[in-house]
């Protein structure tokens, strides 16, 4: 298997054929001699890269994004944080040092090197909020540091006082829909929804990498995050629900939803955050199944997929409403709408009452779905589309032939995709 050495650091001679044992190099035991490395990485993270029209050194940066994220300079910065951020994660810790040499060199990391990193990390952080510009490689990197960062005490007292702008000024931005979502999201629909299914996009994209954080942040020191963001993203969406249509910022109040929906599992956890989730769902979700702004339906649909353990404390009419939304949605002129609304109707099977509401409309909600399914493939529908029939198998039977007929379409229309190499996708699927 691969193996990371530090620079220095060699199997030592104890260890087994398969690549397991200790590892004792030189690079763990004198961490001093990696101080310069250290040191270079860090200076290459601290320059500063002015903009072309300034004549300064390194000039000719380019103006065009996808240019500036071929340019060196920008790829020395990505590199120094990408190591940085790897030695952090696999040295960092005395917790996962497994021998006394690689315990010491986790204290040296957590106490010099580490904090040492921290200062160009939220500086590098603070080139967006400040009107300058930073490639999302990087942002995604430095925010993959800092999460590092708020586990280990040393580093996160002095993170600490810089919260409210690490949350508020760097995260929640990140976390918005930018002009080039909202383009592609009604342009490129089917671009859209590639990349938020993407299996790589946790090693390329600061909005999951901005989750992360913000989810660690509560999990680990709620104490000083919790409250404040709650109330923060609280305010957002009460300040939409009570603006003109004109002055609603709908980027803003997606950016609050998908903030509460990533914190979910520890909302619904914790009984004072859990009873105000229907309150919620109610108030600030349920309007946009009928929004005339696309991707807040999509928000919509992608909410239900969080929150389907919230318990309801009506008579069922709530839960009955949330599955007629739901089931609109499935036709809805957005495609990235359909998916989410195909992938939240599988947490909602299994609901009291879903069965009254699902059973009449049976023949044309596997309609619906084979419609998706030959429109773009997707595992998650496909796994909805297994619930539904796991649930309703005694009621198939009627709508078998239609079934077989659809699924050998959708078979056979794979394949042929399968001999297009522009469609990798879709032969994936």
């Amino acid at each position: 298997s691969t193996q990371f050495y530090l620079p220095g650091a060699e199997p030592s001679d104890d260890q087994n054929a398969d690549g397991n044992g200790a590892n004792s190099g030189i690079g763990l035991a004198r961490p001093d001699i990696l101080q310069p490395w250290f040191d270079i990485l860090t200076a290459a993270l601290k320059k500063n890269l002015p903009e072309a029209s300034t004549g300064l050194e390194p000039k000719g940066q380019p103006t065009d994004v996808d240019a500036r994220n071929s340019w060196p300079w920008w790829k020395v910065k990505k590199w120094s944080v990408q190591i940085m951020s790897r030695m952090f994660s696999r040295y960092g810790f005395t917790s996962y040092a497994d021998d006394v040499t690689s315990k010491e060199f986790a204290k040296y990391f957590a106490s010099v090197v580490a904090p040492q990193f921290l200062g160009p990390v939220f500086e590098t952080l603070n080139l967006r909020p400040t009107g300058q510009f930073c490639t999302d490689r990087v942002v995604h990197l430095c925010l993959t540091f800092v999460t590092s960062a708020v586990e280990l005490s040393a580093t996160y007292k002095l993170l600490k006082p810089h919260l409210e702008f690490l949350l508020f000024q760097v995260c929640f931005p990140v976390l918005c829909l930018s002009p080039a979502d909202v383009e592609c999201f009604e342009n490129d629909p089917i671009e859209f929804v590639h990349k938020q299914n993407s299996p790589l996009a946790d090693f390329y994209d600061p909005r999951l990498s901005a989750v992360t954080l913000v989810k660690d942040l509560v999990n680990q020191r709620g104490q000083d995050v919790t409250q404040n963001l709650l109330a923060r993203m609280t305010e957002i969406l009460h300040r939409y629900n009570n603006s003109p249509v004109e002055q609603k910022n709908h980027v803003e109040k997606d950016g609050a939803l998908l903030t509460f929906g990533s914190l979910a599992k520890p909302l619904l956890a914790t009984p004072k955050y859990a009873t105000e989730i229907e309150g919620l769902l109610i108030t600030s979700v349920f309007p946009d199944f009928n929004s005339p702004i696309a991707f807040l339906r999509y928000r919509a649909c992608w909410m239900v997929q969080q929150f389907s353990a919230v318990t309801w404390t009506d008579d069922g009419t709530n839960l009955k409403k949330l599955l007629e939304f739901v089931l609109s949605r499935l036709s809805d002129p957005a495609l990235p709408v359909q998916i989410e609304a195909s992938k939240a109707l599988r947490f909602l099977i299994e609901a009291d009452g879903a069965d009254e509401a699902l059973l009449p409309v049976l023949p044309q909600l596997l309609t619906e779905y084979f419609r998706i399914m030959n429109e773009i493939g997707n595992d998650e529908v496909v796994s909805a589309l297994q619930v539904l029939l796991e649930k309703f198998g005694e009621h198939i039977e009627p709508h078998a032939v239609q079934l077989v007929t659809q699924l050998s379409q959708a078979f056979e229309q794979y394949c042929t995709a399968g001999d297009d190499q522009d469609d990798d996708d879709a032969a994936l699927a």
